[in-house]
């Protein structure tokens, strides 16, 4: 499953760009001065061990959590500090870990809720909200369910069409293949390679390193918070370094 991705060749501005990235917890540092950067088209993925930075690199550019410093620049617009309703309104979307849908909500109204940038857009809103539906069709049939009650494979489908009820240029996905069973990992790694081809660039964290190196096209791995290897993701499911500490030991 590994390194299956196509290539690219990054060109122009990058669509995303991270620059010198700090957090601060308190007294802790987590992240040191990270940067990446994520060109329009592509796949990005970021792995790491657990508590290497990688949510926290996605929750800082999303507005979530206030860097101690750096800078974020998205579309060539400078959205360090800004609230993160504006930051979707700008174009980027967040899947956040753990799914974190509204359990007492309905399927529809948790689509609706993602979908909040747009209200006055009601024609636009519905269409959108028809497509996720066709998207998923588990999602259609229950629709009028209660998100709680869902399994934790809808769950992340539920999350993932409500990221993109925004209708962003870019979305970030964080741990999406968490806690699922194998076949369903597969069908997270092909929603993942299909919204790609629909034009939506993913900036994707993952712990399960073989599935997101599968997918992407170019990865950073993060260590101690900081980035400690780059390049396409073909080239670094060859690393010995990624093959013994993220691959099991072998490619």
């Amino acid at each position: 499953m590994v390194g299956d991705a196509a290539t690219t060749t990054p060109r122009g501005e990058p669509l995303l760009a991270v620059r010198d990235l700090i957090v601060r917890y308190g007294q802790v540092e987590a992240l040191h001065g990270l940067s990446l950067e994520v060109f329009p088209g592509e796949i990005v993925a970021v792995i790491g061990s657990n508590g290497a930075g990688k949510s926290t690199t996605l929750r800082a550019i999303s507005g979530m959590i206030r860097p101690a410093g750096g800078r974020f620049l998205f579309a060539g617009q400078d959205i360090t500090g800004l609230p993160s309703h504006r930051i979707v309104r700008l174009g980027l979307g967040h899947v956040p870990e753990g799914r974190q849908v509204f359990a007492n909500q309905s399927v529809r109204d948790n689509l609706m809720l993602g979908g909040y940038p747009y209200t006055r857009d009601k024609d636009g809103a519905r269409k959108i909200m028809e497509r996720e539906l066709a998207r998923f069709p588990v999602l259609a049939e229950r629709q009028s369910q209660l998100a709680g009650t869902l399994s934790g494979g809808e769950q992340q489908m539920l999350a993932i069409s409500r990221g993109l009820m925004s209708r962003p240029k870019m979305l970030l996905m964080d741990e999406p293949s968490m806690g699922l069973a194998p076949l369903l990992v597969r069908e997270v790694a092909n929603t993942v390679q299909a919204l790609n081809r629909e034009g939506v660039t993913i900036l994707l964290v993952e712990q399960m390193a073989s599935m997101a190196l599968h997918v992407a096209h170019r990865a950073y791995v993060i260590q101690s918070g900081l980035v400690r290897l780059q390049g396409p993701s073909a080239s670094l499911a060859r690393n010995p370094e990624v093959v013994r500490a993220y691959l099991g030991g072998a490619a």
